[in-house]
C-alpha cells in the first residue's frame, strides 16, 4: 500500500486536492491516472481511499469514497523528552525509527549539558510524516516545541516518569519497572548525560532513575533502547 498523508482531511471530507509536489509525485512518479485509489491518513487513527477525478500533476484532485478507523496497534502511550544532538542526523535517525517501532509523543528538552539549542520542528515533522506513511501508520506522533528540562519538570504529565542517566546510583532496569498498558515519560539525556542537579531536581519530582543496560549509549540509541523496550514488554 502506498500510504498519503493530509492533516486536514476529516470524516465529513468529499474531496482532497494535492498541492504541486504531490501531485507531480502522484501523476509522473507514481503514474497514477484518473479513476485510481489513493489510500490517505490523517494521523488521527483514520484511513480514506479517494479516486483520482483530476490526474493534473500540478493539481490533482480525488474523491473521498470510503472511510474507516484504524485504532493504533499498540495498547500503551510512550512519551519520551530528547535532549537534542549536537549532530542532527542521529535525532533524525531516532525520530524516524522511534516511529516505526511506535510513539506517541516527543518533546526536545534543552539541558545544561546540551550541545544543541535549536531544532528545526519543520523538518522533524517531515521526517516523522514519512516514517509514519512507510510503517503504514495511521496515528501521528506529536512533535512538542523545545522546552527547558526545568521548565519540563514542572508540567503536571499523567502516568509513571523516568529519568535515564548514567551516575553511579540506585536504579533498576526499565524492563523491570515498566508495566504493561502504561502512560509512561522518559527522559533522555545530551551526549553529556544530565547534570547532577538536573538529576536531583528530576528525583525530587517523582521520577523514577532507571538503567538501559550495561553499555554506555548515545543519545539516540538510548532514547530508541527505551522505545523498543516498552515496545517489546507489551507484546
Amino acid at each position: 500500500m502506498q500510504l498519503f498523508y493530509n492533516s486536514d482531511i476529516n470524516t465529513s471530507t468529499s474531496s482532497i486536492t494535492f498541492d504541486k509536489i504531490e501531485s507531480r509525485h502522484i501523476v509522473r512518479v507514481l503514474r497514477k491516472k484518473q479513476d485510481d485509489v489513493l489510500h490517505i491518513t490523517n494521523g488521527k487513527g483514520f484511513l480514506f481511499d479517494a479516486k483520482i477525478t483530476i490526474a493534473s500533476d500540478k493539481k490533482c484532485i480525488a474523491e473521498i469514497i470510503a472511510h474507516q478507523e484504524k485504532p493504533k496497534p499498540w495498547g500503551y502511550y510512550l512519551h519520551i523528552a530528547i535532549a537534542p544532538t549536537k549532530n542532527n542526523d542521529r535525532i533524525e535517525w531516532f525520530l524516524e525509527k522511534a516511529t516505526e517501532i511506535g510513539i506517541d509523543e516527543i518533546t526536545p528538552i534543552i539541558c545544561n549539558n546540551s550541545e544543541r539549542r535549536v531544532v528545526k520542528l519543520e523538518r522533524f515533522e517531515k521526517i516523522i510524516q514519512s516514517a509514519m506513511k512507510q510503517s503504514l501508520k495511521f496515528t501521528i506522533p506529536k512533535l512538542n516545541k523545545p522546552i527547558k528540562f526545568n521548565e519540563f519538570l514542572n508540567q503536571d504529565l499523567e502516568g509513571e516518569t523516568y529519568i535515564a542517566h548514567c551516575e553511579e546510583q540506585d536504579k533498576n532496569l526499565l524492563k523491570s519497572v515498566v508495566k504493561p498498558s502504561e502512560k509512561t515519560t522518559i527522559l533522555i539525556g545530551p551526549e553529556g548525560d544530565f547534570s547532577l542537579d538536573e538529576i536531583k531536581k528530576a528525583l525530587e519530582k517523582n521520577y523514577t532513575p532507571i538503567s538501559l543496560g550495561k553499555s554506555r549509549l548515545r543519545t539516540e540509541t538510548a532514547a530508541l533502547v527505551a522505545v523498543n523496550t516498552i515496545s517489546f514488554i507489551n507484546q
